[in-house]
């Protein structure tokens, strides 16, 4: 599907199957991150991938929109390994972070899974149930799976700003 199709249908999805997602699309999904742009290449992304029920089920101690997804992937960044602005110092951890996550999204989308970007979390409760070292910043929660057949789309998907407070030219 073209991009622009594929960016409009992707929903974040609070809805999921009971169906585990195969390793190939997960797979597939962890390859995306690897090829999203980040500052100087220099890849600070760091991604726990949850699988098992067990840890799965953790999530509910940090989150309550872990939407009972079969996958959820964890995305992290490494401030010591990203790029600094020379001018003013800004780091690109958790841009870069960001980015990596939309490319999963989009991907995850592409072959067919749902997914939602999950920032409402307890960031030490995360680091404490899964292990996460101190030097790492969690950026999203991104629970993942197949789509429930009644789903909903969140009524708030369709509503945007106008494109005209959205974008200026040349100046504001």
């Amino acid at each position: 599907m073209d991009f622009s199709t594929l960016a409009k249908k992707r929903f974040s999805c609070r809805k999921f199957k009971n169906k585990a997602v195969e390793q190939e699309k997960i797979d597939i999904i962890l390859h995306s991150a690897l090829a999203a742009p980040t500052a100087v290449n220099k890849q600070p992304q760091r991604i726990l991938v949850l699988t098992d029920g067990d840890k799965l089920q953790k999530l509910n101690e940090c989150t309550k929109y872990s939407f009972d997804a079969p996958l959820c992937f964890i995305i992290c960044c490494d401030r010591d390994k990203a790029y600094s602005r020379g001018y003013d110092g800004k780091n690109s951890a958790e841009i870069d972070a960001s980015i990596v996550t939309t490319h999963m999204m989009l991907q995850a989308q592409d072959i067919g899974l749902g997914t939602t970007w999950v920032m409402a979390f307890d960031p030490e409760k995360a680091r404490k149930c899964f292990s996460i070292p101190d030097h790492l910043e969690i950026v999203a929660l991104l629970p993942t799976g197949y789509p429930a057949d009644d789903a909903p789309v969140s009524p708030l998907h369709s509503k945007t700003i106008d494109i005209d407070k959205m974008v200026s030219y040349n100046s504001f």
